[in-house]
């Protein structure tokens, strides 16, 4: 179980009362870092994310009063108790009706010191108890579990697995379709457990390019790599007690799988060009709209990183399956939409409802909440209608009506492009050949939508642009100066 307040921050302008209170508040067990001003004070409760600071009231560039009112704006939650030096002590009673949870006057009393810091754990403690338990007999009664919302049987089960392993530190892999609530579930396993009022930290794998990755994670030290001008910590790092989600975890490259198998094993990461080893107390989620088994078999997902987050899993269903919760969903997303943009919608027309209720939404609730933003801003008060919906809502191939076109292409095989759904292969084709075809087929299946080609291929996004890019050099380099012009695939 994690100390949720084992981290105090000690604020102080003079150099020998912060080296002093420092020292002191370490003996007593807790990790403690020091600023010399509320400057330097905010940026390491930021940076840091301690449970209590200790700060003096009188500071150069931000004084304790502000830095207490900069905290109280910050999403974590922070216990500050304010230092005074005689005659402040109306200032002092000020801080603790702006927030502050108690004072202390200078010199300061080591016991008093002491007391107080323990009272603040356990508080914390305490309100972190209530706070779970509220959340729990919210999820049981109103069928709503932090962001996730849903009374179905599909929904009830996963409130109860969600439930289940919240409280333990154990990894968790989320799998399910794209727009399915992944990450819903990964911040619902944060905000029920230990970890609540430490930081969530939330990473998209296919979305950093491969040679930033490892530097995003796990951080690197100045110079580790030309245009590394300063340290920088890594998500882990910024994670630290906290929670982080690894998301698209099969789009990881290989090398940095195998450090991230290393770091869960060992909680111990090293920044690159760093020859030092750095201790982390993270909880991870990871999450992939792939079948995890597939890409193992693949080689996407190595095999043993696989069974080390797999240690739990939660499914999440399309929404298709489950939707009976289609109207208690939309109602909270038009709730966050009308706080979002302002606007003052009371609920959804009974005519859209049933149009909600009889599409598949293949985007899941994805596609739902951008569905209901749009209508939201286009309605601005009252009910949404029919008509707030966009153009041929629900229409066959509406999902991909509006997706570009792709072009005209002499690598596109013409028996391909005459046969909608079939990929011609004569004997004697080359293996190659066969795969070259299969390849541009499928994406003028999905109107050169390279994710769902990949998707549909059973291979990576990076992997399809590195056939492609083969493809358009190959057409290229053996047009004739005539063909130079003609349009050649190229990997976006």
């Amino acid at each position: 179980m994690v100390n949720v307040t084992e981290k105090v921050l000690i604020v102080e302008d003079e150099a020998h009362a912060r080296t002093g209170l420092t020292e002191l508040v370490a003996s007593w067990g807790f990790r403690t870092e020091s600023a010399e001003d509320g400057l330097e004070g905010l940026d390491r409760v930021r940076q840091w994310s301690p449970g209590i600071v200790v700060t003096d009231l009188k500071m150069p560039r931000m004084d304790g009063m502000e830095l207490l009112t900069r905290i109280k704006e910050l999403p974590q939650s922070v216990v500050v108790i304010m230092l005074t030096a005689q005659g402040s002590i109306e200032s002092a009673v000020e801080s603790m009706r702006m927030g502050a949870y108690d004072y202390i006057p200078k010199p300061v009393d080591p016991g008093r010191l002491r007391t107080i810091l323990q009272n603040a754990n356990r508080q914390r403690e305490a309100d972190a108890n209530v706070e779970l338990e509220t959340a729990r007999r919210q999820s049981r009664d109103s069928g709503v579990l932090g962001p996730l919302v849903g009374s179905s049987p599909q929904m009830k089960e996963i409130f109860k697995m969600i439930e289940r392993v919240a409280p333990s530190n154990v990894s968790v892999l989320v799998t399910g379709e794209s727009g399915t609530g992944k990450e819903l579930v990964a911040r619902a396993l944060h905000d029920l457990s230990s970890r609540r009022l430490k930081p969530f930290v939330a990473v998209n794998c296919a979305a950093i390019p491969e040679t930033l990755i490892e530097s995003e994670i796990f951080g690197h030290e100045r110079g580790a790599f030309t245009g590394a001008i300063e340290r920088r910590a890594g998500c882990f790092e910024l994670a630290e007690e906290g929670t982080l989600l690894l998301d698209e975890i099969g789009e990881m490259p290989a090398p940095t799988q195998a450090k991230l198998l290393r770091v869960l094993e060992d909680r111990k990461l090293r920044r690159l060009g760093s020859k030092a080893e750095t201790p982390v107390d993270v909880r991870v989620v990871a999450a992939t709209n792939k079948d995890p088994q597939q890409a193992v078999a693949s080689g996407q997902l190595r095999g043993d990183l696989f069974y080390r987050l797999n240690v739990f899993n939660i499914q999440m269903p399309p929404l298709r399956d489950h939707a009976s919760d289609i109207p208690a969903i939309a109602a909270k997303m038009i709730a966050d939409m009308n706080e979002r943009h302002h606007c003052t919608i009371s609920g959804i027309a009974p005519d859209l409802l049933n149009r909600l209720l009889a599409y598949d939404w293949p985007g899941n609730a994805r596609e739902l909440r951008n569905t209901i933003e749009r209508a939201t801003i286009l309605a601005g008060s009252g009910p949404i209608r029919v008509e707030h919906l966009p153009p041929h809502f629900g229409e066959p191939g509406y999902a991909t009506r509006f997706a570009p076109a792709p072009e005209a292409h002499p690598s596109f095989p013409q028996s391909a492009r005459d046969d909608e759904h079939t990929v011609h292969v004569e004997v004697g084709t080359t293996v190659d050949e066969a795969e070259r075809q299969l390849i541009l087929k499928t994406l003028l299946s999905t109107h050169n939508n390279k994710t769902r080609a990949a998707e549909i291929l059973g291979i990576t996004t990076k992997t399809l642009q590195n056939k492609l890019k083969e493809y358009s050099n190959a057409t290229a380099a053996s047009a004739s100066p005539s063909e130079i012009d003609e349009p050649v695939i190229v990997a976006e």
